[in-house]
């Protein structure tokens, strides 16, 4: 692991996005809430967040953080999709790319699994790094 004891603690964010393609009928069946699953966007907002708090045990030489935020949300791409922001955020000496762009992989992974049965050929894309802000670094944004 990078040694990042003689690093300042700051106020660290970073968001990542990306999206899960899909049938419309699969992308009605999660819109209206009838997948027979249950909620297919509230289980995977948890498990979005769930792999934030797990991303050092997933990552090999991925520090462990106390993270102090994490937020999963989705935005419907009508009749296509499903787009996944997470935001995630700690005071500390590294940042948290890492745990925002897991967030994100897990969170879709969990679309495609509680949907598989209904539609095996979705496709996740577009993944990545959105913003990030903090540490000695300063801040990022994709242009």
């Amino acid at each position: 692991m990078v040694d990042v004891g003689e690093k300042s603690a700051s106020h660290r964010v970073a968001i990542a996005s990306g999206c899960i393609h899909m049938q419309v009928k699969t992308f009605d069946l999660i819109m209206q809430g009838g997948h027979k699953k249950g909620d297919v966007l509230g289980i995977a907002r948890i498990a979005g967040i769930m792999a934030a708090k797990k991303t050092s045990d997933l990552i090999p030489l991925c520090h462990p953080l106390v993270l102090s935020h994490v937020s999963v949300d989705f935005d419907p791409i009508q009749g296509q999709g499903i787009r996944c922001s997470a935001r995630v955020e700690t005071t500390g000496q590294t940042g948290v790319e890492m745990e925002a762009l897991t967030a994100v992989q897990i969170a879709l992974l969990t679309i495609y699994d509680m949907c598989k049965a209904v539609d095996r050929g979705m496709v996740i894309s577009d993944i990545g790094l959105q913003h990030k802000s903090g540490g000695k670094s300063g801040d990022w944004n994709r242009s």
